[in-house]
């Protein structure tokens, strides 16, 4: 699917681009040293996409893989009957494009204007193979990733609407903080409502409402329609946590 992303690719710039790089520390890269940063580089390009553009489709071949720069994408997947259920948002330092198969198992858009370096899965396979920290860097990221899927499956099976909102928040709010010169509670929301809903397993005018309590108990407060601040860190923490 990116055939028309490609008038967007451009080689990975020459020199040392990536010692500056923001997300590196958070980056499946970050653990190489500056002679092996280097020659990673030299397997990669820089990718850019806009609002709106799909990175692969679901059942695309999964030839290459990507580490996010900039920008928020969001997964999904589609039902037989046309539903579509969104598994993830994918943020600055986030890899993706491994999978266990020869396809992707889901669909990747971006949600915002977006920047990547991606690698061809075969080289990419080959680098890791003759270097063990990165190798490492990934199981680490693997078991995050398992991690994650399971506070998500407890989520969608335990918790309330107002729990599942107020989670899905400081979740938000930690990748924010990791992000250099941002602050934890301003958080941006490049998702809509609806993706929002469909991610939590909610509606959209659930989720409207539910939004509309945290402004009123004064739990957060809307600086834009994309961006929301945190003013009481604790009262969410306590809904999150069933403690309510």
């Amino acid at each position: 699917m990116l055939q028309a992303a490609e008038r967007h690719l451009e080689r990975l710039p020459t020199g040392h681009p990536c010692q500056g790089c923001e997300v590196r520390d958070k980056a499946v890269c970050g653990v190489l040293d500056c002679e092996r940063l280097e020659q990673f580089r030299n397997l990669g390009w820089m990718l850019k996409l806009a609002t709106g553009q799909t990175l692969f489709h679901e059942g695309d071949p999964a030839t290459r893989v990507f580490t996010l720069t900039s920008g928020t994408l969001k997964l999904y997947k589609l039902l037989p009957d046309g539903r579509r259920q969104v598994t993830g948002f994918m943020h600055p330092g986030d890899f993706l494009g491994m999978s266990s198969d020869d396809e992707h198992a889901f669909s990747a858009e971006a949600l915002e204007d977006a920047q990547l370096c991606w690698f061809p899965r075969n080289r990419f396979d080959d680098f890791v193979e003759e270097h063990g920290s990165m190798e490492r860097e990934l199981y680490r990221m693997a078991a995050h990733e398992l991690a994650a899927a399971q506070q998500q499956m407890v989520l969608l099976g335990r918790k309330t609407a107002s729990e599942r909102l107020a989670s899905f928040l400081l979740v938000l709010a930690k990748h924010a903080g990791q992000v250099p010169g941002r602050s934890f509670n301003i958080i941006r929301l490049p998702m809509s409502r609806s993706d929002i809903a469909d991610y939590l397993g909610l509606t959209k005018e659930t989720v409207s409402r539910i939004f509309s309590s945290f402004r009123r108990d004064r739990l957060i407060r809307l600086n834009a329609v994309n961006e929301m601040e945190i003013i009481n860190y604790a009262g969410l923490e306590q809904i999150a946590e069933c403690a309510a």
